[in-house]
């Protein structure tokens, strides 16, 4: 859908539907929000301010975490030697590459989310119409939201779309033949395949303690 939307000119597609999934569940989380701050005893209501300074200081721990490991990255360094472009000589020099911590970004849990609501819906239905009770509590029970399993496989499928991600968007073969085609090697590491082998096992790290930290993020709502 995401993809249909940018190919017609309206827009960052995957943008606005995860901003369409964020506004479609505004008045739950609302709910939610004042259930959590407000204690009913009997017919008196009163503000619960313990749980408005938890609940504020988790949200501003949530967003600076959020902001930190979005803009995280280990920088490679790399060093440039001086070589001859037609007539000009082009000196040497160094740089570095950044590899992004999160480097997925947040499709992994698109991708989970999009997954197992399938699974759900299908079992559901089965359940419904054919009348058996094993599948219509299987879908919900515990595939529903939240629930036990369904927050198991919710986590492994975001681990795993992390790496599926990286393993189809960063490509650390083009990169070597790249930095060996002009000039630059990763000080320590021998130009093509071990520099290939350097940054994949260097993204593979890097990408666990992402894809850690987003199935973090993304499952606390739901515990």
């Amino acid at each position: 859908m995401g993809e249909q939307i940018t190919e017609r000119g309206i827009g960052n597609g995957i943008s606005l539907v995860i901003s369409i999934g964020i506004l479609a569940r505004l008045p739950q989380a609302t709910i939610a929000l004042g259930d959590m701050f407000i204690s009913v005893e009997g017919a008196d209501a009163r503000f619960n301010f313990f749980h408005a300074i938890v609940m504020i200081l988790l949200l501003f721990g949530v967003i600076a975490g959020v902001i930190a490991v979005t803009q995280a990255q280990r920088k490679v360094a790399v060093q440039y030697a001086q070589r001859a472009v037609g007539r000009k000589i082009v000196p040497a020099g160094s740089s570095f590459m950044p590899l992004r911590v999160n480097y997925a970004g947040v499709m992994p849990i698109i991708f989970a989310q999009a997954i197992l609501m399938f699974p759900q819906k299908a079992l559901q239905f089965a359940g419904s119409t054919y009348r058996i009770p094993f599948l219509s509590s299987l879908a919900n029970k515990h595939l529903n939201e939240g629930a036990g399993l369904y927050m198991v496989l919710y986590a492994m499928m975001i681990l795993f779309f992390s790496y599926f991600w990286v393993a189809t968007q960063f490509n650390e073969i083009q990169i070597a033949d790249d930095l060996k085609k002009y000039g630059g090697y990763i000080p320590g590491v021998r130009p093509g395949q071990a520099t290939s082998d350097y940054l994949h096992n260097a993204m593979s790290r890097i990408t666990l303690a992402g894809a850690v930290f987003l199935t973090v993020i993304a499952t606390i709502p739901s515990c």
